[in-house]
């Protein structure tokens, strides 16, 4: 072959691969992306005795938290912090508040049963803005878009992050969840994620926020792995539970 027609077959050739590089790299999104407390101040997570952050919550009013039950069941009371305003969990921006009162939903036993929620009251005041509980199940149809929050790991068997991070999963059908979870009950739960995975909450963000703008519709509660295909994550369903969490945050 004459070498100008080798030089240009080469080029055709690069181009084709770095096009078809860029083409399937495009798409895919493991984990999200770093997030910020000056859009998503509400965002916060737990610690333990120790300051070892263990899952996620969110700002429900300027006294209290909503989380997942097994989160707040993980640790006593007496043991449990709220760290909130702090992006960084190297940092030592934010607050701290002790948590005084911790009310969980009479009827949960597991997440795979349902009724995976809590209330953390705070000593003293968390002055963030606070996140909208959703109440209408209507206007959050299968195929909208939510944003799920957390510091949890990036990867299945990976680190958990240093930094808010944040991911946008689309809300399945039941029939969808109920294949991917045969215990789904439409009643207190909802679920999320990609047909084909990739993107999803995974261990550590429990208890964080799912929200459609800056409503609540979800709290991480539990899933089968991190982002696998088929396996959407599972959310409290904050619609069924919105006048629970309201009494026990002193909101209306």
């Amino acid at each position: 072959m004459p070498r100008r027609v080798a030089f240009i077959v080469a080029v055709v050739l690069s181009v084709i691969s770095l096009t078809a590089s860029v083409a399937s790299a495009a798409p895919v999104i493991i984990g999200g992306e770093k997030a910020s407390l000056a859009r998503y101040p509400y965002a916060v997570y737990l610690v333990d005795s120790h300051g070892t952050q263990f899952c996620g919550g969110v700002i429900v009013s300027r006294s209290a938290v909503a989380t997942a039950a097994h989160c707040a069941a993980t640790v006593p009371a007496r043991e449990l912090s709220v760290v909130a305003g702090r992006e960084d969990k190297r940092s030592q921006d934010g607050i701290v508040r002790a948590v005084s009162d911790v009310w969980q939903h009479p009827d949960f036993r597991t997440p795979q049963e349902g009724s995976d929620i809590a209330v953390l009251t705070v000593r003293g005041s968390l002055p963030y803005r606070p996140a909208d509980l959703a109440r209408d199940p209507s206007r959050y149809p299968a195929g909208t878009n939510a944003t799920v929050l957390g510091w949890g790991r990036t990867a299945d068997g990976g680190d958990r992050s240093d930094y808010l991070r944040q991911a946008t999963v689309p809300l399945a059908d039941d029939a969808t969840c109920h294949t991917a979870y045969p215990e789904y009950s439409a009643a207190s739960m909802l679920c999320a994620g990609y047909p084909n995975g990739g993107v999803d909450a995974c261990k550590g963000d429990s208890g964080g926020p799912l929200v459609v703008g800056d409503t609540i519709v979800g709290i991480v509660s539990y899933g089968d792995g991190c982002g696998k295909p088929g396996k959407p994550g599972m959310y409290t369903r904050v619609t069924s539970f919105a006048d629970d969490i309201a009494a026990h945050a002193g909101v209306g």
